[in-house]
């Protein structure tokens, strides 16, 4: 009686590069709640903001390695925004293929991070050329400052001083960071505006649109009274001449 086993053979061993580069450090994307809003809210700002930008990639959690084959480092930013790449999807970014480091970096730090934070993750992306490096204490509980820039330069990163309103500048992306009550906030200085989350800008633009329609039935119902009172003045014009 032929029997049939219970496991398939395989001829050869999986080569996937996957296995070298993994797309997952197996660890949570936040440690908690309220650092995965930010992350994503921050995320979703910045996909907005560049949105009309084909050329401008902007991604978060995904795991970057900065040198092909075994002696590869990983390290997986919470946001990124790298200029000159092109938006596709991507399962990892790996710096060889890319041909550059993202141009801004920024970390979410919390109590099991920000140690880390300030210094193997600092020291790592001023090492890959990163222009900025960023962090944001969104709990103001654990960095020296709840909100922190740096900017390389020969090599290594220097502070970025905070404005006189507590913002700090990113000359690389060409906005500001504000930590506000509500939570981190970025402003666009050349239009003088807030960064919207598409949500947002979309609800902007409806009311926009609604106050458009409205201003335009305001206009035409002014417009239609004149005609009537017009023609009303004319009838007594052609009234009184014909009286005449």
């Amino acid at each position: 009686m032929e029997t049939y086993p219970n496991s398939r053979h395989i001829p050869y061993a999986p080569t996937e590069t996957a296995d070298l580069y993994p797309e997952s450090d197996g660890k949570p994307m936040a440690e908690t709640d309220m650092h995965a809003v930010a992350i994503i809210d921050l995320r979703h700002r910045f996909d907005n903001f560049f949105a009309n930008n084909p050329d401008t990639y902007v991604s978060g959690t995904l795991m970057m390695y900065d040198v092909e084959g075994p002696g590869r480092t990983a390290v997986s930013p919470d946001i990124l925004v790298s200029f000159g790449i092109g938006k596709k999807l991507r399962r990892t970014y790996k710096v060889w293929e890319e041909g550059k480091p993202p141009d801004f970096v920024m970390e979410f730090s919390s109590k099991g991070t920000f140690q880390n934070d300030l210094g193997h993750k600092k020291a790592h992306y001023a090492s890959m050329g990163i222009p900025e490096y960023f962090l944001c204490d969104i709990d103001r509980r654990y960095l020296p400052t709840p909100l922190m820039g740096f900017r390389l330069k020969g090599g290594t990163y220097e502070r970025i001083p905070e404005s006189v309103d507590g913002s700090i500048p990113s000359v690389t992306l060409g906005v500001s960071f504000h930590l506000l009550d509500e939570g981190l906030a970025v402003y666009d200085e050349a239009t003088e505006d807030w960064l919207q989350t598409p949500a947002e800008a979309a609800e902007q633009r409806a009311e926009q649109e609604a106050a458009a329609r409205a201003h335009e039935a305001a206009a035409r119902a002014e417009a239609e009274a004149e005609a009537s009172r017009l023609r009303e003045e004319l009838e007594r014009l052609k009234a009184r001449l014909s009286d005449d």
